[in-house]
């Protein structure tokens, strides 16, 4: 099939713009990768250290010397990075992958050992506390734990072990940077379905009218999070493993099986045995040459496809920026245009991430795209049959791994073929006016709710609206207001002011209001994520207020146009009363409190250099 047009384009642009620093990092992975492998290039004390604790047969392997000192043929060592806690249930399961890994490595004559392990941090856990503020830069944290991990360079190959949402873009990153080492994703899968999304919103609705208390609100949670795995709703996490699908860094069809399923044991050992396939005198495939312009491409048009996360419109714009590669929210928006939605999954539709899988999952969608030339099918992989392989299934009726052609969608109310999508456009829109550039997953949106223009009530805080939704002041605004509606403005939430927390605490408020027929909707430089609800919510504004952005100029009662239609963010007022309009200063009890506590002293280096959100939000640039 060929290309189309604006992939095609898209891709070119993208190709020539980050020639300088893509040919710059290809010349560093391709100068790691020609030199002798670690145990061989290290001196012995090096050597003797990275080795003293394996198993004497293994030692042997690893060190090409027996135990009688005859040099024998050195075996392969895989570098295992893992991001296993069991306070989450979504990397719950990672704990016992190393011994399979291990003894799989063992029958295919290499070895292998955990190299280190990164911190998994959960924002459903942290959401609306101060811990939420470390969230964001979790991912630079991971990255360089990774990094470190990977710095002993004894490795051949490598193999990431994580999930949720900053872990799988933070390990990315430093897998990067590691480039010469051929690596693959082992995932842990979503956990079984239990109360469904959408009852459990409304309970949060009904907690945030005071109709429900805590302890029926607990049960409800308890109920939708309930065991190992991921969250079933398609979210950060979940579209983390659609995206590594697509970008084929994953063994295929990998992303949505269960932790329980028999089938899962045996994926984790095809991780070892595909990366072992891709090492340096066989088919050698490294993953800094596995992720390059095209297979971002890739990653981006699946993104739209199946109404992704938001937040990978960070995350994913820092992954190609460690490979090289220069991305930006013109490139998403012009994709977004051509991309077609081929999934609802919630909080774009009722479905979840299990519902999903059973009706065609990655590989349908990906089968989709490939057949409708909107997906790269000339890209390396870590498989030697290439994307295609991502467009089947995998099953273990016998205990041997097969993977079968997905066929027909088994639900067209969860996933439908490219001929007749949900919609023409994919799932997310880019924002831009005189507030500034922003996003929204107007895929969540009700199509009547996609403009609003209401006036604006600003916010110095996510509490400060929570108090005002309580004590009845949004509800009398929008009564007020000939609009019917009110457009609450939170700012000084972006990376350099306080780490860009997640708002979901947020949604239930507004989210109540807009049940009552008022037109409500959110403007912020923070994040809300892969779980923004059916409310309107520009989020990820750039420049943020704390760096000079529009958001500091505007005012209570300002009228704002937010419309996903035209893609436009403005505040209507005249161009010269808004260019005189000073910019307001951080609230001093703000700038005080900001970065003190819970550990977030020790990541004020990491806000001052942070990026705008659309560059990444990086660190390290």
């Amino acid at each position: 099939m060929r290309l189309q047009p604006t992939v095609a384009a898209v891709t070119a642009r993208i190709t020539q713009r980050s020639r300088p620093t893509r040919q710059a990092y290809l010349q560093q992975v391709d100068a790691a990768a020609q030199r002798d492998p670690g145990a061989q290039r290290l001196g012995c004390a090096n050597v003797a250290h990275a080795f003293a604790a394996m198993p004497d047969g293994d030692k042997s392997r690893a060190t090409a010397l027996d135990k009688i000192k005859v040099v024998a043929p050195r075996a392969p060592n895989i570098g295992i990075v893992n991001a296993y806690n069991d306070l989450l249930s979504a990397h719950a399961p990672l704990q016992h992958y190393p011994d399979l890994i291990k003894d799989e490595a063992r029958k295919l004559g290499a070895t292998a050992q955990v190299a280190g392990g990164v911190p998994a941090m959960c924002d459903g856990v942290t959401q609306g506390t101060p811990g939420m503020e470390l969230s964001l830069f979790s991912r630079d944290v991971i990255a360089m734990a990774t990094a470190v991990s990977l710095s002993h360079d004894v490795f051949d190959a490598a193999l990431m072990l994580g999930v949720c949402d900053k872990i799988v873009p933070g390990l990315l990153i430093g897998a990067l940077q590691f480039g010469h080492l051929p690596t693959v994703f082992v995932p842990a899968g979503p956990m079984t379905s239990g109360l469904s999304n959408s009852e459990k919103s409304k309970v949060r609705e009904q907690a945030a009218l005071g109709l429900v208390g805590r302890p029926e609100l607990l049960e409800t949670e308890s109920k939708a999070y309930h065991g190992e795995g991921t969250c079933t709703f398609y979210g950060t996490a979940n579209s983390n493993q659609m995206l590594l699908e697509a970008m084929g860094l994953h063994v295929p069809g990998t992303a949505f099986i269960n932790p329980g399923e028999g089938v899962r044991q045996e994926l984790t050992r095809e991780a070892a045995r595909t990366v072992l396939a891709l090492v340096k005198g066989q088919n050698f495939t490294p993953i800094g040459h596995v992720v390059d312009e095209r297979c971002i491409v890739n990653a981006m048009v699946a993104l739209l496809a199946t109404g992704g996360s938001t937040n990978h419109l960070i995350h994913w714009v820092a992954v190609a920026r460690a490979a090289g590669i220069v991305i930006d929210w013109d490139d998403f928006s012009a994709l977004s245009d051509v991309v077609p939605l081929l999934s609802r999954v919630y909080p774009n539709g009722s479905a979840d991430v299990n519902q999903f899988q059973a009706a065609g999952g990655p590989g349908y969608v990906i089968r989709e795209l490939l057949d409708a030339g909107l997906m790269h099918a000339d890209v390396l992989t870590v498989r030697a049959g290439g994307l295609h392989e991502f467009t089947r299934i995998p099953s273990a009726p016998n205990g041997q791994l097969v993977w079968t052609d997905t066929g027909v969608s088994q639900d067209d109310t969860v996933v439908r073929p490219a001929s007749s999508p949900f919609s023409v456009s994919g799932g997310l829109k880019l924002l831009q006016g005189n507030l500034g550039r922003s996003v929204i997953k107007i895929s969540a949106v009700p199509e009547a709710l996609h403009t609003i223009e209401a006036p604006a009530r600003v916010f110095d805080s996510q509490d400060a609206l929570q108090h005002a939704f309580k004590a009845g002041e949004l509800e009398r605004l929008c009564m007020s207001h000939p609009s019917g509606g009110v457009v609450c403005v939170v700012r000084w939430q972006g990376p350099q002011a306080n780490g860009m927390p997640e708002l979901h605490k947020l949604t239930p408020p507004l989210a109540v209001l807009q049940g009552k027929g008022f037109k409500v909707a959110l403007v912020t430089d923070g994040r809300m994520s892969g779980a923004s609800g059916h409310v309107p919510a520009a989020i990820h504004v750039s420049p943020e207020a704390a760096a000079g952005g529009p958001l500091a100029k505007v005012l209570d009662g300002d009228l704002i146009r937010l419309d996903g239609l035209t893609g436009t963010l403005q505040v209507l007022v005249s161009e010269a009363e808004w260019a005189a309009r000073p910019l307001a200063q951080m609230p001093a009890e703000l700038c005080a409190a900001n970065g003190v506590g819970m550990g977030r002293e020790l990541f004020a280096n990491l806000r001052r250099n942070a990026l705008k959100a659309e560059e990444g939000a990086c660190t390290w640039l």
